[in-house]
């Protein structure tokens, strides 16, 4: 199984946090939207997206396993 970084754009105030921690995964574009760069959480980088997770004051952050 395959985990992916989900956002639910309803609850994402793009504040801009999980970029903070994890910048290769997440960006702001020029109007302030959220990106995700890549959905892939791979082993490497797994911690820190789940820390990205814990920290999102909108909660708008999961791992799917697809």
């Amino acid at each position: 199984m395959t985990k992916k970084v989900v956002v639910d754009y309803d609850l994402c105030e793009a504040n801009a946090v999980c970029m903070g921690i994890i910048p290769e995964v997440f960006d702001l574009d020029d109007q302030d939207n959220l990106n995700v760069l890549d959905d892939e959480v791979t082993p490497e980088r797994e911690q820190l997206i789940r820390e990205a997770v814990r920290q999102c004051p909108r909660q708008a952050i999961s791992i799917v396993e697809e």
